[in-house]
């Protein structure tokens, strides 16, 4: 059996995988996806116009 392959080296692994996803991958997507939101939402007020009672 080769040792590269062992329990600490899957745990080791799964460990670099966990805090790459909590430091790098999950903020990023985060950001992405609110500042998605804020961009359609703006796009739409310039389309039909901003929100509120028609004057």
């Amino acid at each position: 059996m080769n040792e590269e392959t062992g329990p600490s080296t899957e745990k080791g692994k799964e460990t670099r995988l966990f805090l790459f996803l909590v430091i790098c991958l999950f903020p990023l997507l985060s950001v992405a996806i609110v500042g998605g939101y804020g961009f359609i939402v703006w796009m739409y007020q310039l389309v039909v116009g901003p929100p509120g009672p028609p004057s």
